[in-house]
């Protein structure tokens, strides 16, 4: 899985960075009750966080298994 391809057909993802965006965007709009007052999204950023997670778990398991 490359992260860091670039892609021109619209509405798809071009990097891992891009879809961190996409994703904290989407958080927030769908859930505006989990944003707090300062603007924080706490919710947000354990979503976030695990999703980050389960990527570096599946890019080892892929490597794992490529090798």
């Amino acid at each position: 899985m490359n992260m860091n391809t670039s892609t021109s057909s619209s509405g798809e993802i071009g990097s891992y960075v891009q879809l961190q965006h996409q994703i904290h965007d989407a958080l927030r709009e769908q859930h505006p009750e989990w944003i707090e007052q300062n603007g924080d999204c706490p919710t947000c950023e354990s979503y976030e966080s695990r999703f980050a997670e389960l990527l570096t778990i599946f890019q080892s398991n892929e490597h794992k298994s490529v090798a």
